[in-house]
């Protein structure tokens, strides 16, 4: 049955409603279809939205109690803290890198700055995950 695939579903679907949302935000911001706006950081988070929704399915389908459930959360704790830390301090060097080279003589392609999530990204695409693990639950009406 289709529920036998629910853990290969899951974050597939909240990458994807993750991916589309923050595509019709940066639209709607910029006023054009913000293809150029595509990639890391921004509102909501794609990576928080995917390892979130297998957190929310493991505790919706197995509990909190379950082993699954611990490791789940370790590698979303993980994924999270990466997202607003280490990602947004690669950003800070590429503006510094980026400033640099506008003041040299080479001409190099512009390295991308926007690559961290603030915490409100992070917390839209955890929301997003948990609507869409929760979404995909009930509506496969999951045995437990």
């Amino acid at each position: 049955m289709l529920y036998d695939y629910i853990y290969l579903i899951t974050p597939f679907v909240a990458w994807l409603v993750a991916g589309v949302s923050k595509f019709v935000i940066n639209s709607i911001k910029a006023k054009q279809l913000a293809f150029g706006l595509i990639g890391y950081g921004g509102l909501p988070s794609n990576h928080s939205a995917i390892v979130s929704s297998m957190v929310f399915l493991i505790a919706f389908k197995e509990g909190i109690t379950h082993p699954a459930f611990g490791v789940a959360l370790t590698l979303a704790f993980i994924v999270l803290l990466d997202a607003n830390s280490l990602r947004q301090q690669v950003g800070k060097q590429a503006k510094a890198i980026n400033q640099l080279n506008q003041s040299s003589d080479k001409i190099e392609k512009p390295l991308r700055e926007r690559m961290g999530h603030t915490r409100l990204e992070i917390l839209a695409g955890v929301f997003v995950g948990a609507l869409v693990a929760y979404s995909l639950f009930q509506l496969l009406q999951l045995p437990i």
